[in-house]
């Protein structure tokens, strides 16, 4: 096994929040400057969305130590209602957080837009993305598979709404509470689990949690939004790969500078300390309302199997499970996972592609329809197996740093998918290297 340590300055800046920042910096009243915007493919096509619906935008770019490039954003707006008419379709590539969260946007516009994917994208379902916005008064149109092209005819009096979210989805809430933010009163969103809380720290809504465990998310209409700065920290979804290299690799200690330690985000971290990662948070400390910390991180040979059932724990870590079955499959040689259907609806239908792929690699396993078991490794790994990584960045980054973590050679249907999320990945992983 590969020896990997040294101190890791630039991970991805957020891509959540990064998304939330820009679409923010959109509504509100005067110029709002975002310090780290993400460079991730997903978090441009936002950008390119915003300008084509007629925001102004500017990105400006410096290099920084270690041939990182920061990103400044600065966006002028002029309010809740400062989108004009697209004269193209809005492309969206491959993020469903832009295509979900703007339209929530675009259905108080008062004008037709419509949202397009690229391949993938245009086979993820956008039923729950309709059905809030039409109960709130806007015409929404998709195919008869209930995917895009997502046409909006929106309106500039979209009522008021009462929406439980039926799953828990952090891009469904943020949408609702961007297309409520226009309505005429009062809306409330019941949040029954958890998700990711970014859009309602950044906004300033009012939650009320009560005894229960349900979640209620405050949003008054028509409210201006004042413009104020934004500083991205760095992505906890991206520290994870780089944790699981820590872990995975022989005699290793890796530190991860300024991650993002929300309590939505980084379930996870607490999954693996109780399943005995050496994992350890120094330096907490809160940045723009958001708690930001280091991650230390050193190799572990006795790491438990993980299992995975709890609701509110897969809602927490949905975006980690590629990277947390891999890791879980290579240290222990089992995983179990149950209650996450979510997982098929993603850039790509990940349980069978984990699935594929780790049979490729000799593991024994056996899937379902909300998740899948490892039940331990059949045999050693096929000299330059072929990974198929679905156009979906999660799946190829996790088994490239299971690749590493094992000193085996395997090849990537599409490295390059990575930088999606992870501008830079293979060359962190390098820097890393001993």
């Amino acid at each position: 096994m590969n020896v990997f340590k040294g101190e890791i300055t630039s991970l991805p800046p957020d891509k959540s929040i990064s998304h939330r920042a820009a679409l923010i910096g959109a509504l509100a009243e005067g110029t709002t400057e975002i310090a780290n915007f993400s460079g991730g493919y997903d978090n441009q096509s936002t950008l390119s969305v915003l300008r084509d619906a007629g925001i102004a935008i500017r990105q400006e770019e410096t290099a920084a130590a270690g041939g990182r490039v920061i990103r400044n954003v600065v966006i002028e707006s002029r309010g809740l209602w400062s989108f004009t008419k697209p004269s193209v379709p809005l492309m969206c590539n491959n993020s469903g957080s832009t295509m979900r969260m703007l339209a929530g946007i675009l259905a108080a516009q008062p004008f037709r837009s419509e949202l397009v994917g690229d391949a993938s994208l245009m086979k993820r379902p956008m039923k729950r993305v309709a059905d809030p916005l039409r109960q709130m008064g806007a015409a929404i149109s998709l195919s008869g598979e209930g995917t895009a092209p997502v046409v909006i005819d929106g309106s500039r009096d979209l009522k008021t709404i009462e929406y439980l979210l039926p799953v828990p989805s952090a891009q469904v809430k943020s949408l609702v509470a961007f297309a409520a933010m226009h309505a005429d009163g009062r809306s409330k969103i019941i949040e029954p689990i958890r998700s990711r809380d970014h859009t309602e720290l950044m906004l300033g809504l009012q939650t009320i949690d009560r005894p229960d465990g349900v979640r209620e998310i405050i949003i008054d209409g028509r409210k201006p939004v004042a413009a104020k700065p934004f500083n991205v920290p760095s992505d906890p979804s991206a520290a994870c790969f780089m944790i699981a290299l820590g872990l995975l690799g022989r005699n290793s200690e890796v530190v991860l500078r300024n991650v993002c330690l929300n309590p939505t985000r980084v379930a996870y971290i607490d999954l693996l300390q109780e399943a005995g990662a050496g994992l350890v948070i120094e330096n907490a400390r809160s940045e723009g309302g958001e708690p930001v910390g280091d991650i230390v991180v050193r190799s572990c040979s006795g790491l438990k199997p993980l299992r995975i059932s709890d609701h509110g724990v897969v809602a927490g870590v949905i975006d980690e499970i590629p990277m947390l079955s891999v890791l879980s499959a290579f240290a222990s040689g089992e995983f179990e996972l149950h209650n996450a259907a979510e997982l098929r609806t993603k850039e790509s239908d990940r349980i069978d592609a984990l699935v594929v792929n780790l049979q490729r690699l000799g593991f024994d396993c056996e899937q379902y329809p909300d998740g899948f078991v490892v039940k331990g490794r059949t045999g050693v790994i096929p000299e330059n197996a072929h990974i198929e990584c679905f156009d979906d960045h999660r799946i190829a980054m996790s088994f490239a740093i299971a690749a590493e973590a094992a000193g085996a050679s395997l090849e990537l249907s599409d490295r390059d998918v990575a930088g999606v999320s992870f501008p830079g990945f293979f060359a962190t992983i390098e820097a890393l290297r001993q």
